[in-house]
């Protein structure tokens, strides 16, 4: 499928339990104190505006907001620069966040829980997430900005912006504060994980499916406003959906469908493997460890997806599926999230430097169209329905 860079919770969720972390208990040895909120439906009008003045006593004041052009303006400003920004505002906050957002992530994908436990049980605790993938629609404010306005106001700072016309996609990428690449800690008290957020180009869809998309939108009112809120407590902004309406998206793009029963939680998180000590850090040999342990990876154009540099190296597992209830009664199997695994190779500058010396700028930054086209699908029908090898 064509693609190009541009250089310059869900209402199944409702019968179980979701833990927000207490923030006086947060610290770097991971202490685990959790405040419990039960039975969380999908956000209503009233439930968005308790929401709002939940938000408004504890999120910071101030937010930056980035509208298209000004985000890809600032992109094209930033994208030369070598020194990443400071982070700004309560670190405690952002990784609570993070922490949410990993919380609810874990609760629906057994797979993802099951590879990283596995992993620190082999390797210990080592694990770095190299980035957190989103989807939105990109529509009435519902796109990349509503998932990055959070993240832009922590210090993060957009770099590439990438496009795929066959999927009627764009994403674009968002790199950590400089504290972030800190290499004390693990998971998401460790180094902050770069942000990748991608978008459907509604207004590209058949009037059908613009129909269904603009319906649900509708329903959510100003829902954006609370994307990051929304993924930390596993809920959707718009009512729950039909069966009929998922199946309509369903035929033309398994992407809009996703994100309608899925919303805003997060659709990936991904391992970055050169930072493991043992001898998984080589993807290869982990990718041999996913799939002895009988976890099914995705196919789709490789197993192993290869940058034409040959220096970003990318697997993933194909989604988990879960039971949803539709609006009309309807309960079926829809695809929920998966786990990705990164290996990002010295640049040819640093090449001689030893493994065990090597930070993150030494290695291949950024990402790879070709390589996230095929990541894309492992949430689709082909890839879950797919026998394992």
């Amino acid at each position: 499928m064509e693609a190009f860079v541009v250089r310059g919770a869900p209402t199944f969720l409702h019968s179980s339990s979701f833990l927000f972390r207490s923030p006086s208990s947060f610290s770097s040895a991971t202490r685990r104190s959790w405040v419990s909120f039960s039975s969380l439906p999908s956000l209503s009008r009233a439930c968005l505006r308790r929401l709002h003045r939940f938000q408004q006593g504890t999120l910071p004041s101030r937010f930056i907001s980035y509208g298209n052009r000004n985000l890809c303006m600032a992109l094209q400003s930033d994208a030369s620069s070598v020194v990443e920004a400071p982070l700004k505002g309560n670190e405690l906050f952002l990784r609570t966040m993070i922490s949410g957002m990993e919380k609810v992530y874990l609760s629906r994908n057994p797979t993802a829980k099951a590879i990283l436990e596995l992993v620190r049980k082999d390797d210990g605790e080592h694990i770095c997430y190299d980035h957190f993938a989103f989807r939105t629609f990109g529509v009435d404010g519902h796109g990349i900005d509503s998932m990055a306005k959070i993240f832009l106001y922590f210090g993060y700072k957009p770099r590439e912006e990438l496009r795929f016309p066959a999927k009627k996609l764009r994403a674009l990428w968002f790199a950590p504060p400089s504290t972030g690449y800190s290499e004390n800690g693990t998971g998401v008290d460790g180094a902050l994980p770069r942000i990748f957020i991608s978008e459907l180009l509604v207004d590209q869809l058949s009037h059908e499916s613009q129909e269904v998309i603009r319906k649900y939108i509708k329903t959510s009112d100003s829902g954006y406003e609370h994307a990051a809120l929304a993924s930390t407590m596993g809920c959707l902004t718009w009512e729950k959906p039909l069966y009929s309406d998922y199946q309509l998206l369903s035929r033309e793009s398994e992407y809009a469908a996703w994100t309608l029963v899925n919303g805003y939680a997060l659709n990936h998180v991904t391992i970055s493997t050169h930072r493991l000590k043992s001898h998984l850090r080589k993807i290869d040999s982990f990718n041999q460890f996913i799939h002895a342990n009988g976890f099914k990876l995705n196919s789709e154009g490789g197993i192993l997806k290869v940058s034409p540099d040959g220096l970003l190296l990318q697997s993933s597992t194909v989604a988990d599926t879960i039971s949803f209830k539709f609006a009309d009664g309807v309960t079926e199997y829809v695809a929920c999230s998966y786990i990705e695994f990164a290996e990002r190779l010295l640049l040819p500058e640093y090449k001689n430097i030893p493994d065990e010396e090597a930070q993150e700028f030494h290695r291949r930054d950024g990402f790879e169209v070709g390589n996230a086209d095929k990541i894309f699908e492992s949430t689709s029908r082909d890839q879950v329905t797919r026998k394992a090898a």
